[in-house]
């Protein structure tokens, strides 16, 4: 088995349960047992749930925590163009040689049993944790949080509650109320909670689970609020105001995620000197990126700008809809738009159509729940926009291109697996 590439025993791993996704944790409970139960020996958690910023957030947090000489471990899903990238080590993507041998030994130990792709790996994930010393481990959700597979970690340090709206509803329920109840699984009895803003309905889910559990709870617009100011940020707590540059993250929802995650870094005793270090010295890649070379930036006329966002959901099309007048400085915004077909593409195009020029539908390539060009060409259309399917993203913008010579924006958004393949193969 030590033999394997990570990349085969990876490949293996898809065939152990034929549901991609089925909420438990019996299953991963089964599998750390036989391993020794490695989440027991992690550094202290910050443990983070909810639909929207969970990976800004937390790379904002570790660069905070970084600047303060802390030493950071960090769990992120899903990854972009490398399986390693999901499992940093003191900020790096696992080596080669270790995500291998973490594999072999869950696959060992699980025997053949069925268990899921995101089960087995987060077993891989907690085994290199704890074999590598660390003053703190920054654990992201992969689905909800009551059954997602990291929710084995019975005492966290902190528990963060990022915005909460609408997805995976067939997994999470149909309501906000529903889906807040399932993120708030991770609050532990005593563990402090911070949230970022929410809708009134997840606030009270939230409050009532935290009160239940005799967690404290400092909730956005009622114990903290953040807002822009003067090109950057003033910070409001409850034992005062900090003023903060704006954060390195493009986008104007960065400022919420740059608060929840100053708030985090200040409860774990980070100044305010290596708060602001974090906030301008944080990358994030795919979240308004923008992409300076390469290929598709080659294709553009002079003047031009390519940016690439991973955002999927509704709430996600409305935050980029904020952001994009900025970026845009008066040039024409094409849209090449890629989405699974599990997303609501309507409701994620209908904040973009009075900003967008067009849209170009691409399917993703190589993912099974890929969305077909020509369904996004058709659900923007019936928006009123001017929509095209393109057999590529390359041909997409070289459509672009053919239409209009004038500077502009192209803008590769819709799904974070397009936007690991444009990374993959288009990036310079």
């Amino acid at each position: 088995m030590a033999d394997l590439a990570a990349d085969d025993i990876l490949a293996g791993l898809h065939d152990l349960h034929p549901k991609a996704i089925d909420l438990s944790l019996g299953r991963v409970e089964r599998l750390l047992d036989r391993l020794g139960h490695p989440e027991r020996r992690l550094p202290p958690v910050v443990h983070v749930a909810g639909t929207n910023g969970k990976g800004s957030t937390l790379a904002m947090l570790d660069a905070m925590l970084t600047a303060a000489g802390r030493r950071v471990h960090r769990y992120v899903s899903p990854h972009l163009v490398r399986f390693n990238e999901r499992i940093l080590l003191h900020g790096r993507p696992i080596d080669e040689d270790r995500l291998r041998d973490a594999l072999a030994a869950c696959e060992r130990a699980n025997a053949g049993e069925p268990i899921t792709f995101f089960e087995i790996t987060t077993a891989a994930a907690f085994l290199a944790f704890a074999e590598t010393p660390a003053d703190i481990l920054l654990l992201e959700t992969g689905l909800g949080g009551r059954l997602d597979a990291t929710n084995v970690v019975e005492n966290p340090r902190l528990v963060l509650l990022t915005p909460v709206s609408m997805d995976h509803e067939s997994y999470l329920g149909d309501t906000i109320e529903k889906i807040a109840g399932e993120k708030a699984g991770i609050i532990k009895p005593g563990v402090p909670v911070i949230a970022g803003p929410q809708p009134d309905a997840a606030l009270a889910v939230f409050a009532a689970k935290a009160a239940a559990l005799g967690a404290p709870l400092k909730a956005h617009g009622r114990d903290w609020r953040i807002a822009a100011e003067g090109g950057g940020l003033r910070l409001v707590r409850p034992d005062g105001e900090t003023l903060l540059p704006g954060p390195a993250l493009a986008g104007v929802w960065q400022v919420e995620n740059a608060g929840l995650a100053a708030m985090a870094a200040f409860d774990l005793g980070v100044g305010g000197a290596a708060v602001a270090e974090g906030l301008r010295a944080a990358s994030w890649p795919a979240r308004l990126q923008r992409l300076h070379d390469g290929p598709l930036a080659r294709l553009l006329p002079p003047g031009s700008g390519l940016w690439l966002d991973g955002g999927h959901n509704p709430a996600a099309g409305q935050a980029l809809a904020a952001s994009l007048p900025a970026l845009a400085q008066g040039r024409p915004i094409h849209l090449v738009v890629g989405m699974l077909d599990t997303k609501d593409t309507g409701g994620y195009l209908a904040p973009l159509r009075p900003l967008a020029a067009s849209v170009t539908g691409v399917t993703i390539p190589g993912e099974a729940h890929a969305l077909p060009a020509e369904a996004i060409r058709d659900a923007a259309a019936r928006l009123g926009l001017a929509a095209h399917a393109a057999p590529s993203v390359e041909a997409a913008v070289q459509g672009i291109v053919d239409r209009s010579s004038a500077p502009l924006v192209a803008l590769v958004c819709g799904s974070l697996y397009l936007a690991g393949h444009v990374l993959g193969r288009y990036a310079a």
